[in-house]
């Protein structure tokens, strides 16, 4: 058997942790079926194992893979971090039944480019049986434009006090599923009081 797969998967990539929600305990939940935006990221797994089984028939990797991942982004700064879209993608190969285990990618190498007309992510998967891995890094004979980052809006400046103050009363929110007013007592917070969830829907979630 051929040991070597790729997968083009067409639209910008999401990362996990932009979906996920947690419960009253601490727990992590990430929602499926709630018909709404928390959604995205089940169905972006489904996707990546649909194309990957259709693109690859008949194929499956059970040794110790080499993966070769590149990213086309929309823009230049607007998109999630490369390093944290691995797990959405592995998680939605390994659903395809396209490898084994996540456990088999034992080297990997990321490379970020940007098409705004054509968004999308390329990954092949060689057998390290069969396929060895070489890289070197060169300093450029010409130095290139940089492209320069800032810090996230959200970063607090070092040595900056913490923010102490009370934060927004659940009661002026609304629910981030169902989309009905909630107050502290019907209610749960995620992502750090970034999103509100009553209880209700919480108990669906499960």
């Amino acid at each position: 058997m051929k040991q070597y797969a790729k997968v083009v998967i067409n639209g910008s990539p999401i990362t996990k942790s932009n979906f996920k929600l947690s419960n009253i305990r601490g727990r992590a939940i990430l929602p499926y079926n709630s018909g709404k935006y928390h959604d995205r990221y089940a169905l972006y797994e489904e996707e990546i194992a649909y194309h990957a089984r259709s693109q690859n028939p008949g194929i499956t990797l059970s040794e110790s893979l080499i993966a070769v991942l590149k990213v086309y982004y929309k823009s230049k700064k607007r998109h999630p971090d490369t390093t944290n879209i691995t797990k959405s993608i592995f998680d939605g190969i390994e659903k395809s039944g396209l490898i084994i285990n996540d456990a088999q990618i034992r080297r990997l190498i990321i490379e970020e480019f940007y098409d705004s007309e054509a968004p999308r992510f390329e990954l092949e998967l060689f057998g390290e049986s069969v396929y060895s891995l070489s890289y070197k890094v060169e300093e450029n004979d010409q130095p290139s434009e940089p492209i320069n980052y800032s810090p996230p809006s959200n970063r607090k400046s070092i040595g900056k006090a913490p923010d102490k103050s009370p934060s927004k009363p659940a009661g002026d929110s609304r629910c981030e599923i169902c989309g009905k007013a909630v107050t502290a007592k019907n209610s749960i917070t995620a992502d750090k009081g970034s999103k509100i969830i009553c209880r209700e829907c919480l108990k669906n979630l499960f």
